[in-house]
């Protein structure tokens, strides 16, 4: 481990003991910013209303309109699995609701570049839309609305994204972090957002004297994609986007989801009835993702709309083939960034503040992953670049940040310096992308990392582990294990509980040359812990005292019914 690092434990208020009806989950609530009962209620008549989303009544007369009078509206999404997702939840809504002519395009990485683009409006000609509706992408797409309205195509932009300067000329907006909006979650996914959407337009349908078929629609069956593109951005868990991830599992564990999920979940080995959101993080929406980053994203999008099992299933199947192909290639260019970073001045590097990486051989669908493994790695800001088709002058790139750093302001601020040097931009605090030429590449990668020096503070560089403190040697078992796993779901924003104590370490074993088998007995307690650590053999044994990080995990395998310790970091005592 090449970054500086320490152990924390979360600070919360000892008084907030009701939040639960165990006072250990309680302070873990606490510790993660939940102050009332009414915060850890998840149920869905607790979600916010859309009424006070900027733009909504816009919106639902495009819509309704749209559905009315049998308009062809074509949604054009994104090649993420949170645009695959809300294009599904689009395209099965809008159907729901009553629309009979609704198509969908989503762009090529390669081809057409991010969302909607003059390139992109062209190939939707063949479509005849009368109104185009972007999901998950279109807030900073100036040129493409404006080349839509030049066509007399509408558009409606849904997006969840920080918008710019300057907003899309577009005939509606729905953006709950667009200026204005009152919005109580600003961390709605670009599913959300339109998922949100087709409920205030089922709302207006069944306002409506006029008899409507879509008034009666159950949009609820949609909660499955709601939860997947949720988790798999990223997006920060509140309390409202808890609501949306804990019913779109239970719809998926019951199973009442969409054929296309169920295929994913079978082809990733996953049992029924014990999915949680960790599953979809990493075993279902990474064959999504896959589509998008090698091939076409569309073939993800026709699996989630598949109402034919065996249909779902050969999709499935295909998105798996293609997701290990990408584990392969992702391996490969994290083995060129490992050297690359090897080269480096390890001692210098605490006073480097951020990783730039390019080579001209890099696909451009997976640099996001290797900017965030290598973030990961270093906890530093990290960039990668890629050309954006091979030969090509353009440069995509990719950023992840740490916490405290805002690696889109910080695109901005230097965008506003040296303008023209980017020649596009947007995202998140943690997460960006921009597109600049070749050329520029030299100055980019000088320049940026003064902006980073003037904006982050070193602080944020010493990496802190924190903990929920020391679980009680009578915790150490399956009732504790099985009561964390229902108090979430856990995830971005509202993380897994890890637990930090002191063992004695009774036994050890290294399976497969480089992971830890560990037992381990807590300070005070008797019972053996069983526990597992990832990549954990260094090529020496371990200490036989040490402080571990872990979380508490139910044990099924063989059917054993036991708990383990997931053992995320040690330290010897």
């Amino acid at each position: 481990m090449i970054r500086p690092l320490s152990i924390r434990q979360r600070s919360s208020d000892p008084r907030l003991t009701g939040l639960h009806a165990s006072r250990l989950i309680s302070r873990i609530y606490a510790a993660r910013g939940i102050t009332s009962p009414d915060q850890s209620d998840l149920s869905l008549q607790h979600l916010y209303p859309p009424d006070t989303m900027r733009g909504l009544d816009v919106a639902i007369a495009l819509l309704t309109d749209a559905i009315a009078n049998q308009r062809r509206i074509v949604v054009v999404g994104d090649f993420d699995c949170d645009g695959a997702t809300g294009t599904a939840v689009a395209v099965r809504g809008l159907r729901m609701l009553g629309a009979r002519q609704v198509f969908f395009k989503v762009p090529h990485r390669v081809r057409h570049g991010y969302g909607l683009t003059p390139g992109l409006v062209e190939d939707l000609a063949e479509l005849k839309p009368d109104l185009i509706i972007t999901v998950d992408s279109g807030i900073a797409c100036n040129p493409g609305v404006a080349a839509a309205n030049a066509r007399g195509y509408r558009v409606l932009v849904t997006d969840h994204h920080l918008p710019g300067e300057v907003l899309p000329p577009a005939a509606g907006i729905l953006n709950p972090n667009q200026p204005g909006c009152g919005f109580p979650s600003k961390a709605l996914a670009g599913v959300g957002v339109i998922f949100y959407l087709l409920v205030a337009v089922r709302a207006a349908l069944r306002a409506d004297n006029a008899p409507s078929a879509g008034a009666d629609a159950d949009l609820s069956a949609l909660l499955d994609l709601v939860a997947i593109g949720t988790v798999v951005d990223m997006v920060k868990l509140d309390a409202n986007n808890r609501r949306l991830v804990r019913a779109g599992l239970a719809r998926i564990n019951s199973g009442r989801c969409q054929p296309g999920v169920a295929a994913l979940a079978r082809v990733g080995g996953l049992e029924p009835g014990k999915i949680d959101a960790l599953d979809i993080g990493f075993r279902i929406g990474p064959k999504i993702n896959a589509a998008g980053r090698l091939e076409d994203m569309a073939l993800g999008i026709e699996c989630l709309l598949t109402d034919d099992p065996a249909q779902a299933m050969d999709m499935a199947d295909n998105l798996h083939a293609i997701n290990l192909e990408r584990q392969h290639l992702q391996q490969d260019m994290l083995d060129d960034a490992e050297k690359m970073l090897a080269a480096l001045d390890l001692e210098a590097l605490p006073d480097q503040k951020c990783l730039i990486l390019h080579q001209p051989d890099w696909h451009p669908g997976i640099i996001g992953l290797v900017a965030s493994r290598m973030k990961d790695r270093i906890h530093r800001p990290v960039l990668v670049f890629a050309p954006s088709e091979p030969d090509s002058q353009e440069l995509r790139g990719s950023c992840r940040s740490i916490p405290g750093f805002h690696m889109r302001d910080a695109l901005a601020l230097l965008d506003a310096r040296h303008p023209g040097l980017i020649a596009r931009f947007g995202g998140h605090a943690m997460a960006a992308g921009l597109t600049l030429h070749i050329d520029c590449f030299p100055e980019f990668s000088r320049i940026f990392p003064t902006i980073v020096s003037e904006t982050l503070d070193p602080d944020l560089l010493q990496e802190t582990l924190l903990t929920d403190g020391p679980l009680a040697p009578d915790q150490f078992d399956r009732s504790t294990a099985e009561m964390l796993v229902h108090a979430g779901p856990w995830g971005q924003g509202f993380p897994t509980p890890v637990f930090d104590n002191v063992f004695d370490v009774v036994g050890w074993q290294v399976l497969k040359e480089k992971h830890l088998k560990l037992q381990l007995r807590p300070e005070e307690g008797t019972e053996i812990l069983q526990a597992i650590h990832f990549n954990g053999y260094t090529g020496q044994p371990p200490p036989a005292r040490i402080r571990a990080v872990y979380e508490l995990q139910t044990d099924d395998f063989r059917e054993r019914r036991g708990v383990q310790a997931l053992v995320r970091y040690i330290e010897a005592v």
